[in-house]
């Protein structure tokens, strides 16, 4: 035989494996650009609505002089926000079919409020002629609460601030740990470290439980509509989950959408932290009459009167320095 014979039966033999191999890299290009866009477009999303968390509709909403992490999450516009931006990022601004096919594709979204957190889920709903549809909706206000052994129960926040029952005691109490601390029965509440660390653990448990549950309730719904792909709550690292309880946010997930012979699945988070300038307290000894000025990282049972924004003014004022425990100004 030919050489010329070898080289037409090794073209044909090979050229369809060729033909599959080359068919194949160039799905999986389109696969990763797809995948880069929408990583994009719902990064997006979360920050522009993280970033409207802060804007508030009454002054009384805003950061208070106690706490730098108590504010009242927008969380009807974070929410308008996000969807506004995912539709733009994916094309389909002026599509509302298209719209509600993208909406199909997010199980859950998180907003992390100071003392509490909301789910915007699907769930069905009876219409006005009665007829059962669905639908996302905000979920009420959810504490992070935790009961111990011993019955007694918390309500944590994003800080140090606690509201808790005494079940020793049978009473209610609230406060900074430090105030409560060697005050209370709860012995969680007598060691920081260990306050903190049972804080964090139980926000992210009471989180975690409820999206767990409403994603097992979306796939439910999307059967009845026919979808097949199952949903289900992404692992996500500690340290992802750390960085998203220490301030107000909102956390979005993503799943389902089909890209080749994949499926595209993400989830993002968006921080509603402000970075501000120090707070200087202007506050009064009740003991002596004193009147002292001191930065919000210091912790005094004065009475404070006014907050300013140096320490210039403050002195100013009529109010002298005062060291923290630490020693720093």
């Amino acid at each position: 035989m030919k050489i010329t014979n070898f080289a037409i039966a090794f073209v044909l033999i090979f050229f369809p494996f060729y033909y599959v191999l080359d068919a194949r890299t160039n799905d999986l290009k389109l696969v990763a650009q797809l995948e880069d866009q929408y990583d994009v477009a719902l990064k997006t999303a979360a920050q522009d609505a993280s970033f409207v968390l802060n804007l508030n509709e009454l002054q009384e909403y805003e950061a208070g002089y106690q706490s730098a992490k108590f504010f009242k999450a927008n969380k009807e516009l974070a929410i308008d926000t996000f969807f506004k931006t995912l539709y733009l990022n994916f094309g389909v601004k002026d599509d509302y079919i298209g719209q509600g096919a993208l909406a199909s594709y997010i199980p859950a979204v998180v907003i992390l409020d100071y003392d509490g957190y909301y789910l915007y889920t699907i769930r069905e709903y009876n219409n006005r002629e009665g007829t059962t549809e669905m639908k996302h909706m905000l979920s009420p206000k959810k504490p992070y609460a935790y009961t111990d052994p011993q019955g007694n129960s918390m309500n944590f926040t994003l800080d140090s601030y606690v509201y808790a029952y005494d079940a020793t005691n049978r009473k209610w109490i609230e406060g900074y740990q430090w105030e409560l601390q060697n005050k209370t029965s709860i012995q969680v509440l007598n060691n920081a470290t260990r306050f903190d660390e049972a804080r964090r653990s139980w926000i992210v448990t009471n989180v975690q439980n409820d999206l767990a549950y409403f994603i097992n309730k979306h796939n439910e719904y999307m059967t009845k509509s026919g979808v097949s792909y199952t949903f289900k709550l992404p692992l996500i690292p500690k340290e992802d989950w750390v960085n998203t309880i220490d301030d107000i946010g909102i956390m979005a997930f993503i799943q389902g959408i089909p890209i080749g012979d994949q499926f595209y699945n993400n989830y993002a988070f968006g921080g509603g932290r402000l970075i501000k300038n120090p707070v200087i307290y202007g506050a009064v000894d009740p003991q002596t009459g004193l009147k002292y000025y001191y930065r919000d990282s210091c912790s005094y049972p004065y009475r404070i009167e006014e907050a300013f924004s140096s320490e210039k003014e403050a002195a100013a004022a009529g109010y002298f320095p005062k060291e923290c425990f630490n020693g720093s100004p």
